[in-house]
């Protein structure tokens, strides 16, 4: 069921739709989509007052981060292509991500350390890349459409995660070690991410 949260911010008042999901979980978590979709994961049993207190406490970062998405989304190109054209297309290129990703992975792999098992190639909303403990690499195939300095970051942001399975002060001097300018490369992404699209 959709609601909808009404925050007044720079003397501007904005109307969020959100959806809430209920679950058998412990804590509650605030997303939003890179289409600027609000969504709140609760316990089974919170209260509408609870789910009030937390939308007041979140207000400022509920509203950056959706004013942040809708101005991606606006700059997002317009596609002409067909429901067809565009299911080809993919097809091409997730085909060429499975034969790349795996040829820049054992380039950086000797810079990077560690071992992993396998690469598979995934179409995620919100991630480009993830690394499982059990050593598989998965990669977003819209990185394809990113420039390769930026492909080769998430490549060596995964590979870091072999040997430091966390974000600590370690992982990132390692990645910064085989991939100087990642900052830049994670800011692209940022920035750009949600135009990654055919």
């Amino acid at each position: 069921m959709e609601h909808i949260h009404r925050i007044k911010y720079q003397s501007k008042l904005y109307e969020l739709p959100y959806t809430v999901v209920y679950s058998r979980r412990k804590t509650c978590s605030i997303s939003i989509s890179t289409e600027g979709e609000i969504t709140l994961r609760l316990p089974l049993g919170t209260s509408e007052a609870d789910i009030r207190h937390l939308l007041l406490e979140k207000q400022h970062w509920i509203i950056t981060h959706w004013l942040e998405a809708k101005e991606h989304a606006a700059r997002r190109p317009v596609s002409n292509l067909t429901d067809n054209q565009r299911a080809a297309l993919e097809k091409r290129y997730i085909e060429a991500a499975r034969d790349y990703f795996p040829k820049r992975a054992a380039y950086f792999l000797p810079l990077t350390g560690g071992n992993y098992n396998r690469i598979t190639i995934r179409d995620q909303k919100t991630r480009w890349g993830s690394c499982s403990a059990r050593g598989t690499l998965s990669f977003n195939w819209r990185l394809m459409l990113a420039p390769p300095a930026v492909l080769d970051y998430v490549v060596v942001h995964e590979l870091c995660h072999l040997t430091h399975m966390n974000h600590s002060a370690a992982f990132w001097a390692l990645v910064e070690s085989v991939c100087p300018d990642y900052r830049t490369h994670r800011r692209w992404l940022k920035d750009h991410g949600s135009e990654l699209t055919l």
